[in-house]
């Protein structure tokens, strides 16, 4: 999927709206914190399948019960609507986990 770059002030506005995520160069990040480590696991297992039906992966660390994620679109030099799109559905994804 071909996406363009988003404005400085479009990511200030689109990380605004994402409670949690935070700005970190050409990054979006945010950690899930779950009550056990599978909780962690199946998370990952489903932000997964859908990264991989949009064909863009986030960076992901698993540490026991805390998951980080981190979103940028290389192809772009830097965030775009997709990585704002897909913040959205893992947020949406964890509060039914």
């Amino acid at each position: 999927m071909e996406a363009n770059r988003l404005s400085e002030a479009e990511i200030s506005t689109a990380v605004a709206g994402l409670p949690g995520w935070k700005l970190d160069g050409k990054f979006i990040v945010k950690k899930y914190r779950f009550r056990e480590f599978l909780q962690g696991v199946a998370f990952v297992n489903v932000i997964a399948q859908l990264s991989e039906e949009k064909n863009h992966h986030p960076f992901i660390a698993i540490d026991y019960k805390l998951v980080t994620l981190r979103l940028t679109s290389w192809n772009a030099g830097g965030l775009t609507d997709l990585d704002i799109s897909l913040a959205k559905n893992y947020d949406s994804i964890y509060e039914k986990i």
